[in-house]
C-alpha cells in the first residue's frame, strides 16, 4: 500500500515539474482600444530563450519605436523563472479594426506562433490635461506649421508653403523624420533644398517660441479653383521635462515619441481674365522681356545664321511655349535648339530666360524680311496682358544663285545679277615674282618599287573586292533585316538627346517631342507647322501603319505635352522612352 502511495506522489511531482517547464510564447497590447492619436505598445513575451525571432508586418500600423528587448530572470521559493520580452511601440494610420498577426521565434528547435490580437482604432480622443504627463506637454509644446504666401493666386501665379515646426523654450527635439509626404497633385512644383535648418526665435499665438524651417516648395497651380494642398507629418522625438533631477540639481529629461501635422491648406485660384486675352496668348504669367537677336543681317547663301528668341524675367518660364516665327521660304529653317537658364527661389519663384535658338540657311540672294514676332504674357502687377514685339528684321544675302520663282516671300533686289568689279592694292599682284624651280631629270619611274607595287594591287585586290561584293549582295537580298537595321539606326538617331536627358523631366519631355518631330519630318515630309494630331494621325494611317501602332505612338506624343504638368517618376520616363524606340521601329516596319 505504501509503494502505491510512493508511486502516485512521483507521478503527480512528474507531471508538475512538465507543466512548469512547457513553453509559452505570447503577444499582449498595452490596450485593444485606443484613439488614433495614441500610441500602443505590443510585446511579445516568452519564458525561454529562442532564436530568430520575426516579428509582424504591423499592416495599418507605423512603427514608432522598438524592437526593445528585456531579460528577466528570478528565484522564488527556490523555483526559477525566466522571461524574455520583444516591444514595440506603434501608431495607427487609420481608423477601423485591426490584426496583430502572428510572431514566430525557435526554441529548442521547434517554432512556436502567438495568436493573433485585434485592435480597435477609434477617432483622436482627448488627453487629459495633466501637467505632469509628458503626452501632455509634449503636445502642448510642439507645433507644426503651413505657412502659404498667398491664398488667392491666379492660375499659374506663383506662391511658397514654409513648414515650420515651433519648439518651446522648456522642451527639445532630438530627432524627426517624415512619415507622410505632400503629393501637390494640382501643381506644379519645386522644393527649396536647406541643407541646415537655423533656429531663429519667434512667437506661436502669441507665445515666445524657437522654431526651425524644415521644408521650403515653390508651388504653381494648375487648374483654378478650390485646391487643397496636402499635410506634411512627422514623427518627433521630443525631450520632455520631468519632476525629478540628477545629483548636479539639473532636471532630467524623459523622451516622448509623436506624431504631428501641418494640417492641410485651402488655397481658391482665381481664373486668369478672358477680357482683352490676346490670341496668341500661351499661359506665360510674371513679369517679362521678349527678344529676337540674328547672329548676322549680311551673308551669303549656304551661309548659316542664327535666330534666338528669349524670354527672360520672373514667372511660370517652364510652363509656356515661345511663340514660333514665320519665315521666307527660300531659308532652310532647322528644329529650334531650347535652353533653359531658369533658378526656383522662394521670393522670385521661377526666374532667369528660356529661349529658341533656330539655325537658318538661305538658298538663294536676296533681301528676306522675318516679320515682326509678338509675345503676350499677363502681368500680375497691373492685372493685364501685355503684348510686346520684336520689329521686323532684314536678312540680305550678297552672293548666290538668283531665285526666280514668283511664288518666294522674300524680296529680292533689282540688279542681282550685275556685278561691279573692284580692284584693291596693286593692280599688277597677279605677277609671280617667285620662282620654284625643280629638275627637269629624275629617277625612272619604270621598275622602281613603287611601279611593282601598283602592278600588283590590283591582282591582290580582286579577291577582296570578291568577297565584299557577295557581302553586300546577302545584305540587300536580306529585306527584313535591313528595314529593321534602319529602323533601329533612325531611332538611335533622333532618341539619342532624349536618351541623355533622363532623369530631367522637362529636359527629357522636350528632348523626346524633338525627336518623335523630328522623324515624322524625315519619314513623311511633314513641316513641323503643320503637325496636329490629326493630321500625323491621318498620314500614318495612309502609309499603311497598323492602328494599334498609331495610337501608340499618338499616345507617346499626349504624354510629352502632359509631363510637364503631372509629377512623373524615373521608371515612367524610362518606360516612356523604350514605348518611343519600340514605336518607331514599328512605324519604319509598318511603313509602305
Amino acid at each position: 500500500m505504501k509503494t502505491l502511495k510512493y508511486i502516485s506522489v512521483l507521478l503527480f511531482l512528474l507531471s508538475t515539474g512538465f507543466a512548469t517547464a512547457q513553453v509559452t510564447f505570447e503577444a499582449k497590447v498595452s490596450k485593444t482600444t485606443l484613439g488614433v492619436n495614441e500610441r500602443l505598445r505590443v510585446d511579445f513575451e516568452m519564458n525561454k530563450d529562442g532564436d530568430n525571432f520575426n516579428p509582424p508586418n504591423f499592416d495599418n500600423f507605423m512603427v514608432v519605436g522598438g524592437p526593445n528587448q528585456a531579460v528577466s530572470h528570478s528565484w522564488v521559493n527556490g523555483k526559477k523563472s525566466f522571461s524574455k520580452t520583444y516591444s514595440f511601440y506603434l501608431a495607427p494610420k487609420g481608423l477601423g479594426t485591426f490584426t496583430i498577426k502572428q510572431a514566430t521565434i525557435e526554441i529548442d528547435g521547434e517554432i512556436y506562433k502567438t495568436t493573433p490580437v485585434k485592435v480597435k482604432v477609434t477617432k483622436a480622443v482627448d488627453k487629459p490635461k495633466d501637467g505632469n504627463n509628458a503626452d501632455y506637454i509634449a503636445s502642448e509644446n510642439i507645433h507644426l506649421v503651413a505657412e502659404v504666401s498667398k491664398t488667392d493666386p491666379y492660375l499659374n501665379e506663383g506662391i511658397t508653403v514654409e513648414y515650420r515646426l515651433y519648439v518651446s523654450a522648456n522642451t527639445g527635439v532630438s530627432n524627426w523624420r517624415e512619415i507622410e509626404s505632400p503629393k501637390y497633385s494640382d501643381f506644379w512644383s519645386q522644393n527649396i533644398d536647406i541643407k541646415v535648418p537655423k533656429v531663429q526665435n519667434g512667437s506661436y499665438k502669441g507665445e515666445p517660441y524657437r522654431y526651425v524651417v524644415l521644408r521650403k516648395t515653390v508651388l504653381y497651380p494648375q487648374k483654378s479653383g478650390k485646391l487643397e494642398i496636402e499635410p506634411l507629418s512627422l514623427d518627433i522625438t521630443i525631450e520632455v521635462p520631468t519632476n525629478r533631477r540628477d545629483i548636479f540639481g539639473s532636471r532630467l529629461m524623459t523622451q516622448v515619441h509623436k506624431t504631428i501635422s501641418a494640417g492641410s491648406k485651402t488655397i481658391r485660384v482665381k481664373p486668369l481674365p478672358e477680357e482683352g486675352k490676346p490670341a496668341n496668348f500661351t499661359g506665360a504669367v510674371g513679369e517679362f522681356d521678349f527678344a529676337v537677336v540674328t547672329s548676322k543681317t549680311e551673308l551669303n547663301a549656304s551661309e548659316s545664321f542664327r535666330a534666338k528668341l528669349e524670354v527672360k524675367g520672373k514667372g511660370n518660364l517652364k510652363l509656356f511655349e515661345i511663340p514660333k516665327p514665320t519665315f521666307p521660304s527660300s531659308l532652310e529653317v532647322y528644329e529650334p535648339e531650347h535652353d533653359e537658364n531658369v533658378r526656383t527661389d522662394e521670393k522670385l519663384g521661377m526666374n532667369g530666360s528660356i529661349s529658341d535658338t533656330y539655325t537658318i540657311v538661305p538658298q538663294y540672294k536676296g533681301k528676306y524680311p522675318i516679320p515682326s514676332i509678338s509675345f503676350s504674357y499677363f502681368d500680375l502687377k497691373t492685372k493685364s496682358y501685355k503684348e510686346v514685339s520684336s520689329g521686323e528684321i532684314l536678312i540680305s544675302v550678297i552672293d548666290g544663285p538668283t531665285n526666280n520663282s514668283s511664288s518666294d516671300n522674300a524680296i529680292t533686289s533689282v540688279n542681282a545679277n550685275k556685278q561691279e568689279v573692284k580692284t584693291k592694292g596693286n593692280h599688277l599682284a597677279f605677277i609671280k615674282t617667285d620662282t620654284s624651280l625643280s629638275p627637269i631629270e629624275g629617277d625612272d619611274f619604270f621598275g622602281s618599287n613603287g611601279f611593282w607595287a601598283l602592278l600588283l594591287a590590283p591582282l591582290l585586290a580582286i579577291p577582296l573586292a570578291i568577297v565584299f561584293r557577295r557581302k553586300a549582295d546577302e545584305r540587300r537580298a536580306d529585306v527584313v533585316g535591313n528595314r529593321l537595321r534602319q529602323a533601329d539606326k533612325l531611332a538611335k538617331r533622333y532618341l539619342g538627346e532624349a536618351k541623355k536627358s533622363l532623369g530631367n523631366k522637362e529636359a527629357f519631355y522636350i528632348a523626346l517631342e524633338k525627336a518623335l518631330h523630328n522623324y515624322l519630318k524625315a519619314k513623311l515630309s511633314i513641316e513641323t507647322s503643320d503637325m496636329s494630331k490629326e493630321k500625323i494621325q491621318a498620314l500614318l494611317q495612309e502609309k499603311g501603319v497598323e492602328e494599334p501602332t498609331v495610337l501608340s505612338f499618338m499616345q507617346i506624343l499626349h504624354n510629352c505635352e502632359l509631363a510637364r504638368y503631372t509629377p512623373i517618376t524615373q521608371v515612367e520616363m524610362q518606360q516612356d522612352y523604350q514605348k518611343a524606340a519600340e514605336t518607331i521601329n514599328l512605324v519604319d516596319k509598318q511603313m509602305r
